[in-house]
C-alpha cells in the first residue's frame, strides 16, 4: 500500500476488522471436503464532506460473491427498497405538518443477520492467524459482497422492528409506523441501510 495516506488506510482496515470480529461474523475451521472457499478483497473509499475535504477513510472487506453458485451458496436474493414516490410523499408530509425528521445510516449493515447457508471464505491477507494458516473462515453472519447479504439485512431489520410494536405498511414493505401511549406517531422509511425517521 503506497500512499501518503497509508496510516489512515491502515486505521480504516483495523476499524473494519474490529467491527467484523466484535460481530462474530465468522469462526475459523477446517474446510470440509468438496467445499471451495470464496476469496475476498479490500475496497477503499474516501468519504468526502460537502466542502470537498476528506471526512473519513473507509475500508471494507468484501467477499467475492460473484463466485457463488445459485442453489448451492444462495437461494433467495430479493430485498425491497422504498419507492422514490413514497420518500417524496413522506418528506412533503413532514414539511406540511412540521414533523420532526432525522436521517441515519446503519453502520456495518450487512454484518447483522445470521446466514441460512453454509459458506466458507479464505482468511483475509494480513489477518491470517499464525498456526492456523490452513484454516478458513466459516461465515456465521452475512458479509459485504454475498449475493444474499441485502436480503439477510432486511429480514433482520424487519424481525427486530416488528417485534418492537411497529406495523408494516402493506403498500410499501419498507415503511413502518407505531403509535405510542401518548398518541405520538413514528414513521420509519428504510432504503437499504439509510433511514428517514419522522415523528409528531
Amino acid at each position: 500500500m503506497a500512499s501518503r495516506d497509508v496510516s489512515f488506510w491502515k486505521e480504516a482496515i483495523q476499524d473494519e476488522m474490529d467491527s467484523i470480529m466484535q460481530n462474530n461474523t465468522w469462526k475459523l475451521t477446517n474446510l470440509p471436503p468438496g467445499c471451495k472457499p470464496l476469496g475476498n478483497k479490500w475496497i477503499f473509499k474516501r468519504k468526502m464532506k460537502v466542502d470537498d475535504n476528506i471526512d473519513k477513510f473507509k475500508a471494507r472487506l468484501v467477499v467475492q460473491g460473484f463466485r457463488q453458485k445459485e442453489e448451492i451458496d444462495f437461494f433467495h436474493t430479493y430485498t425491497p427498497v422504498a419507492r422514490i414516490a413514497t420518500i417524496r410523499l413522506l418528506v412533503a408530509l413532514a414539511s406540511i405538518h412540521n414533523l420532526i425528521k432525522y436521517q441515519m445510516d446503519v453502520k456495518t449493515t450487512f454484518l447483522n443477520d445470521e446466514l441460512d447457508e453454509e459458506m466458507y471464505m479464505k482468511q483475509p491477507d494480513g489477518f491470517i492467524l499464525p498456526g492456523n494458516e490452513h484454516k478458513v473462515c466459516k461465515l456465521i453472519k452475512s458479509l459485504y459482497g454475498l449475493k444474499q447479504a441485502p436480503k439477510q439485512w432486511h429480514q433482520k431489520f424487519d424481525e427486530v422492528i416488528l417485534s418492537n410494536g411497529f406495523y408494516l405498511n402493506q403498500a410499501n414493505k419498507c415503511v413502518y409506523s407505531i403509535f405510542n401511549s401518548s398518541g405520538k406517531r413514528v414513521i420509519i422509511c428504510l432504503y437499504v441501510d439509510d433511514m428517514l425517521i419522522f415523528w409528531y
